[in-house]
Parts: structure tokens; C-alpha cells; sequence
């Protein structure tokens, strides 16, 4: 099989997108499923850190936000996409 530069270049082009996908998208989806799937699950209670560096417990969960309690009597509104992970889940009662 005899490939012409331009049949090449298009090959190499392709790769390139492909190694593209495997090395960057596809494991940014991963995640953003993985951070969707734990803001999901969390509940009243839960200890969190947010994107910020705030620590706090959830107190109230909103449609779109959370209050955190920061501090005794401190209270912070939260959107829900700023928390970073959950250092400690509440037990189940």
C-alpha cells in the first residue's frame, strides 16, 4: 500500500485528535461525572471543603446552593458547584 503525503497528513491529523481525546476530554468528563455524583449524594451534616479552601458542615441544602456552617453562629451561602470534595460523610442514622 503506497499512501500519498496527503493521505499522511490527514492520518497524522486524526491520531493527533485522537490521542487528544484519550490524554485530555475523557478524563475531564470523568471528573466533572465524579464531582456531579458527589454533590448528588450530599447530605445535611456532611463535612466539606470548598474551591476556596473554606472548611465547614452542610447545614441546609438549597436548589443550587448550600449553607455551610463555617463557625459557632456562622452561617455561608455556598453555590454548590464551589465545593471540592467532602472530607467526612455524616452516618447514616
Amino acid at each position: 500500500m503506497d499512501f500519498g503525503p496527503q493521505t499522511a497528513s490527514i492520518i497524522y491529523i486524526v491520531a493527533l485528535f485522537a490521542i487528544l481525546y484519550f490524554l485530555m476530554i475523557r478524563p475531564q468528563q470523568k471528573r466533572q461525572k465524579q464531582h456531579a455524583a458527589m454533590i448528588k449524594g450530599l447530605n445535611v451534616g456532611d463535612n466539606i471543603v470548598t474551591v476556596g479552601g473554606v472548611l465547614g458542615s452542610v447545614v441546609k441544602i438549597k436548589d443550587t446552593t448550600v449553607v455551610v456552617r463555617v463557625a459557632d453562629k456562622v452561617h455561608v451561602e455556598f453555590l454548590k458547584s464551589a465545593i471540592a470534595q467532602v472530607t467526612e460523610k455524616k452516618e447514616a442514622e
